[in-house]
């Protein structure tokens, strides 16, 4: 097609503009000719083409965009989410044959056409776009909610709470965004940070296919449907990139909670950066309502009014430090991250309003700009300095715009390659003019004086995007802990012996040290860890604590408060290394299975408020798998717990039996997972049980077995070799945990050995896949990486199911069921087999390395070799010369174990 070069030749790319009219002409030569006869429409698709590869394949992929562009490229209003609702619909009903998530991405990807147009043409604010743009994503979640709502009632029915006259009604769910989408300033290609809550616990009307069950179960359901539907991949990608990790306890929280656990997790758990983020948070879907009343709660707690500018600034501070750190791309300007970038206003202006906000409400705005404004309006910022740093804002975002609508990617960075970055100069100024390097320049400097100027740290090396240097990171959390004890109403000596546990703590173990300063209370019980004492009774002083008079709220906290001081004792002894790392894991798993016991007392007391068959007792058994099940409980682990009732004893009174252990094991579950002032205790784990998440929490003795025996797969009977009766009922935890041993060793028999090894591989190898992902290519990934503490399981367990060696033959008996143990078993009675060695040995280093990671760093399988403080204490204390070598060993271990899981699991 003939085409007047005046509409190409002035555009930044005209090159790929021409590409674009050629492969239109040869895939679509009738629309081709279509498009020529209007000028106007077809020099707006050449100039997105020359703007955005990624759009120009879209139109391409879809011609019938064109004439649906034509009609809407010149309204320039900033359409809403009902408005965008409603084209959604009308999308929808033409488009039926597709799978939703399918759906959603094709919906946003045609609609960021018109938006990216305006951007391109300077027909709206950056302010508008980003309002547009998130206004989009509000639509899809919207819709995806609606859809999966339909679906988890089809299954559960609805879920229903109890209002205050003990009538029921129906629970409300609300999607909350964070970050630029809760500030309604999304960029193009934004993860989209959520949170889920709903309103009351409580029970599904179960009027659907799968029967009822809890409120948490339905709407974590409900919130794991919805994320899939607009962040599941497909042929054509997802709408968005999903970030559930903001959540409560990150990403080993529980999609969604209740808005009293969240309110009490922000209360008395979340750091100063969690709270940080809501400052930009808000009702995106669902019932909005609902996060009225959950920020009502919290806003105190983000806007502090006793807080001093200097606690607010240093809170902000640290947060950027973080990302100082972490933030090691040097091949180009990152306009987000970098020094004098997009994130540097946003924490100036977060950082003001909270030092500020507390007292003046009107400063607590979630849009960076009408905040920078509001600042300057009180004086906190001046007019040049908000002139500045408006007009760097709306810079750094078109560049970031332009970076991330290239290729539709998620990616801040200015190239270093001379022609892309010319290419990215031409895009930038195409609208406005101008000179993109000084521009770039002239704003970014301007951000990081005034940002140096807020913080009053003009020469402070930390904040040079060059710097390598890392601030003294013991010091300062033993600075935060004796401040917080300080703060406190405890009576804290400081004794010399006191003093050198704090030094010590804080030097090897930030992570338990962050514990301790943010429960002061318990540092007026910290041990002397020189001094050799009697191991503690732990069932008795969880039972006393369980059993403090009050409610059901008193009793969990004062359990809390007793875990927390008989942990912390653990972890001083172990930081002393005055006790071995076996005996650290035993006295955890004794602990584990006291606050078990602990716990069910409670509900059993609580269960007796509403039901008089729970004054007879529960028959209800607890189960272990994972660590809890061999014995080997570490910091942090979650407990994987199975739970079996009896039904073979009638409750009465016309109770059924399936509702009563639901919801005695949905107390449970919150005795021990739930947020009070105290904290938690331990994640609960019940993603184990018979049809995983679709199972009931509770089952019976005889569906279980029945499940064991009928429909368990290879990859369960390998997880439930660790069966182990830990808890409640001990007869009947006894019973099933031997039938079920009997019942998969008698099924691995009858399966050839090939094919018992073909899906071991199977699913180790998926599990690597899936899990094993890093962000630096020189990271590890200690559990599910190669030659990782899966392959030792597997091939253990293989080897178990196999040759009939089972873990134990009694629940009275007190077996060492540990893995060191187990290996030990093996190579007794497998003495041919020359491969178990070399597990036991490199299992033995990783062992030991994984309970380091978790004392000094945290809950992580992944070890960074960029945290090279971390690294060298890891290796001091594992006798290793230095980081270097622990890593070299490491290597070498890895090499060994996945060779003999090769030739093993063969």
């Amino acid at each position: 097609m003939n085409i007047d070069e005046h509409l190409i030749s002035g555009l930044p790319d005209p090159a790929g503009a021409r590409r674009f009219l050629e492969q239109l002409a040869e895939k679509h030569a009738a629309a081709a000719v279509k498009l020529g006869r209007d000028e106007g429409l077809l020099s707006d698709v050449l100039t997105l083409a020359a703007f955005s590869p990624l759009l120009a394949t879209t139109l391409l992929q879809n011609p019938e965009y064109l004439w649906w562009l034509g009609r809407k490229r010149r309204d320039s209003s900033v359409r809403g989410k009902e408005e965008l609702l409603e084209s959604l619909a009308r999308f929808s009903m033409t488009h039926s044959q597709l799978e939703p998530q399918v759906l959603f991405a094709r919906f946003r990807r045609r609609e960021l056409l018109r938006i990216y147009l305006r951007d391109i043409r300077r027909l709206a604010t950056i302010a508008e776009i980003t309002e547009e743009i998130s206004h989009l994503a509000d639509a899809i979640l919207e819709s995806a909610l609606k859809h999966a709502r339909r679906e988890i009632d089809n299954r559960f029915g609805q879920p229903q709470e109890t209002d205050e006259k003990g009538r029921l009604r129906p629970a409300r769910f609300c999607i909350t965004a964070l970050g630029k989408l809760g500030s309604r300033e999304l960029n193009y290609s934004s993860d989209i940070d959520l949170i889920f809550f709903y309103s009351n616990d409580g029970m599904t009307s179960g009027s659907g296919s799968r029967g009822s069950v809890t409120n948490r179960e339905y709407f974590v359901k409900l919130a794991e449907f919805t994320s899939k539907l607009v962040g599941q991949q497909t042929g054509e990608g997802a709408a968005y990139r999903v970030d559930l990790r903001l959540r409560p306890h990150g990403s080993m929280g529980a999609l969604a909670m209740s808005v009293a656990d969240t309110v009490r997790y922000h209360r008395t758990e979340a750091r100063p950066w969690e709270r940080q983020v809501l400052i930009r948070s808000r009702g995106c879907a669902g019932d909005t309502e609902l996060f009225k009343e959950f920020f009502a709660e919290v806003e105190p707690l983000v806007f502090e009014s006793d807080e001093t500018v200097e606690e607010a600034l240093a809170n902000v501070r640290l947060s950027k430090e973080k990302i100082d750190r972490e933030q090691t791309d040097r091949r180009g300007f990152n306009v987000k991250l970098g020094r004098g970038g997009i994130r540097e206003i946003e924490f100036l202006a977060q950082a003001l309003q909270l030092a500020h906000g507390g007292d003046d409400r009107w400063l607590r705005s979630p849009h960076t700009l009408i905040s920078l404004t509001r600042l300057a309006d009180r004086r906190h910022l001046s007019d040049t300095e908000l002139s500045e740093l408006s007009a760097a804002y709306e810079f750094l975002r078109r560049t970031e715009h332009v970076l991330q609508m290239e290729n539709g990617i998620q990616t801040h960075t200015v190239p270093d390659d001379a022609e892309k970055r010319q290419l990215l100069a031409s895009r930038v100024t195409f609208a406005s003019g101008g000179d993109f390097e000084a521009d770039l320049n002239l704003h970014t400097e301007n951000v990081a004086r005034v940002f140096a100027r807020v913080f009053g740290e003009a020469a402070d090396p930390a904040y040079s995007i060059h710097s390598t240097s890392v601030p003294n990171a013991a010091e300062r959390t033993r600075s935060h802990v004796m401040a917080s004890i300080e703060k406190s109403d405890v009576e804290f000596t400081a004794t010399d012996a006191e003093l050198t546990v704090l030094e010590r703590l804080s030097h090897v173990s930030p992570h338990f040290a962050a514990m301790l300063a943010a429960n002061p209370q318990l540092a007026a019980g910290l041990p002397d860890p020189h001094v050799v004492q009697p191991e503690p009774d732990y069932h008795t002083a969880m039972l006393a604590a369980a059993r403090t008079p009050g409610g059901f709220g008193t009793r969990i906290s004062s359990m809390r408060q007793t875990w927390s001081r008989l942990l912390l004792a653990i972890v001083v002894r172990d930081v002393f290394e005055t006790i071995t790392i076996a005996e650290a894991k035993r006295l955890q798993t004794s602990l584990a299975e006291a606050t078990i016991a602990a716990a069910l007392d409670a509900v059993r007391d609580e269960l007796a408020l509403r039901y008089r068959s729970a004054d007879k007792g529960l028959h209800l058994a607890m189960l272990a798998l994972g660590k809890l099940g061999g014995r080997g409980l570490d910091y942090d682990s979650d407990l994987d717990l199975i739970m079996v009732y009896d039904d073979a004893q009638p409750l009465g009174d016309g109770v059924n039996s399936s509702e009563f252990y639901s919801r005695a094991v949905e107390l449970f579950v919150t005795a021990v997972s739930s947020m009070t002032r105290d904290g938690n205790l331990y994640r609960v784990d019940l993603r184990l049980r018979p049809y995983g998440s679709k199972g009931m929490s509770a089952t019976s003795r005889e569906m279980f077995l029945a499940y064991m025996r009928e429909h368990a797969a290879a990859w369960e009977m390998l997880a439930f070799v660790k069966l182990r009766a830990v808890g409640g009922d001990l007869a009947l935890a006894g019973s099933v945990e031997s039938e079920t041993r009997r019942i998969i060793h008698e099924r691995a028999a009858a399966i050839d050995a090939s094919e018992l090894a073909a899906e071991t591989r199977r699913v180790r190898l998926a599990l690597q896949t899936q899990r094993a992902r890093l962000r630096r290519g020189t990271d590890v990934d200690i559990k599910y990486g190669y030659g990782g503490m899966l392959d030792v399981y597997f091939a253990m367990r293989f080897l178990q199911l196999r040759h009939n060696i089972p873990d134990g033959e009694s629940v009275t008996r007190n077996d060492d069921r540990s893995t060191i143990a187990m290996l030990d078993r093996l190579i007794e009675k497998l003495p041919d087999d020359s491969h178990l060695g070399a597990l036991r040995e490199g299992y033995a280093f990783l062992s030991r390395l994984d309970h380091n990671i978790r004392l000094t760093i945290g809950r992580t399988t992944r070890l960074s070799t960029g945290n090279q403080a971390a690294l060298a204490m890891i290796a001091e204390r594992m006798d290793l010369t230095s980081p270097a070598d622990l890593l070299e060993q490491l290597t070498l271990v890895r090499i060994a174990i996945r060779g003999a899981f090769d030739a093993i699991v063969n």
